[in-house]
């Protein structure tokens, strides 16, 4: 991998100066990604540290589906499941699993702590892939099966980020018996647009209305990459597939834009070593091709048809924003989706939550134990 990396040329100065990031990766950016993956990334000391994590894999619908897995040491701990999206991988989790596991209590006193559960989309990183015509609702299948009949849980929480979050709701809505409590940063659906918040006359704090502003934008100047994954999914993929510094142009700028702009501020642990060690997996275990074609997959992607559409359960439902997501829903708006519970937001953070403020995911995931009846 490393020599390829060497191998590969980019453009002394760019051939359009002064645009920055505006239109994609600033060059001097991947310059300095690049040099750093060369002379100080350690991929052996990355895979000692990934052995730290208990990881096992089972053979589910002829699928082979790694996860990593934690039992907390309280016989009474709510059985977990985090589940990743692109461009990221069951690693966006490893800063929570500890303290998820450990007891602690919910803000309003009540103990709680976690079995926690990380699995790998299909094709990503230790998964096998899915057949052509697979979804992310064949995945949300998938996972219920791990939960309930592989690992013995009756029922069980769930969070989820981007493609992870839509399966998420997909468990919520459909697999409700066994998925009785979920915790979203985003929705399976189109953003609340302007029009619609002012016919609701719904008033918006400075945070939300940062976050909404960020959302339209993202909304309407974001989703190109989404397009090409959709529509062109092979094209993108075998353009990119021995290519490593490719494939950290093309993942590596996302990991920077919707991110907080300060990551790798503490709490935040987004480092670009972090988004070297993202890039590593995908690049080593194959997985950029199968990433892409989970979009293509899911021809609705990232919506689902329609408006709004409320979950099929009355398990509780919370939501947390952190300041640069790129989708946002009122609180009132996400009352019409689940039974809303909790909705809080932070100044710190954006779509990588558990890499980017891990103490806060950590908080409000804990409150799902004010709620949790099993």
């Amino acid at each position: 991998m490393l020599e390829l990396v060497n191998d590969t040329q980019l453009p002394e100065k760019p051939q359009y100066p002064n645009i920055g990031a505006s239109e994609g990766i600033d060059l001097d950016v991947l310059k300095s990604l690049r040099e750093q993956w060369l002379n100080e990334f350690d991929w052996e000391k990355e895979q000692t540290y990934l052995n730290t994590f208990n990881h096992s894999t089972v053979v589910i619908e002829g699928l082979t589906i790694h996860f990593v897995h934690k039992v907390s040491q309280n016989p009474d701990a709510i059985p977990l499941l985090l589940t990743h999206g692109w461009p990221g991988s069951f690693m966006e989790f490893l800063p929570v699993i500890d303290p998820l596991t450990q007891k602690a209590n919910t803000s309003t006193d009540k103990p709680v702590s976690f079995n926690v559960v990380v699995p790998s989309l299909p094709g990503i990183a230790f998964s096998t892939s899915g057949p052509g015509d697979w979804t992310l609702e064949d995945t949300a299948r998938v996972f219920s099966t791990l939960m309930t009949d592989v690992l013995g849980y009756k029922t069980f929480a769930a969070h989820g980020t981007s493609n992870g979050a839509v399966l998420t709701f997909s468990l919520y809505d459909k697999f409700n018996t066994t998925t009785r409590a979920v915790h979203l940063p985003l929705l399976p659906f189109y953003s609340s647009i302007p029009e619609e918040i002012a016919a609701l006359e719904i008033e918006l704090s400075p945070l939300e209305q940062f976050e909404h502003e960020r959302a339209m934008n993202w909304t309407f100047n974001g989703t190109s990459y989404a397009s090409v994954q959709i529509l062109r999914p092979n094209t993108i993929a075998l353009a990119l597939y021995d290519n490593p510094v490719g494939q950290l142009a093309w993942m590596g700028e996302k990991w920077i834009d919707w991110a907080d702009v300060r990551a790798g501020e503490s709490p935040s642990v987004l480092t670009h070593n972090e988004i070297l060690r993202s890039i590593s997996l995908y690049y080593l275990t194959d997985s950029f091709m199968p990433s892409v074609y989970i979009y293509a997959q899911e021809p609705q992607f990232p919506y689902r048809e329609g408006i709004y559409r409320r979950a099929r359960t009355d398990a509780p439902m919370l939501v947390s924003y952190f300041k640069y997501v790129i989708g946002f829903w009122p609180e009132d708006v996400l009352r019409m989706m689940g039974n809303l519970v909790s909705y809080r937001n932070h100044e710190f953070g954006g779509f990588f939550a558990g890499l980017e403020n891990p103490p806060d995911l950590v908080d409000d995931l804990r409150e799902i134990g004010d709620y949790w009846t099993g």
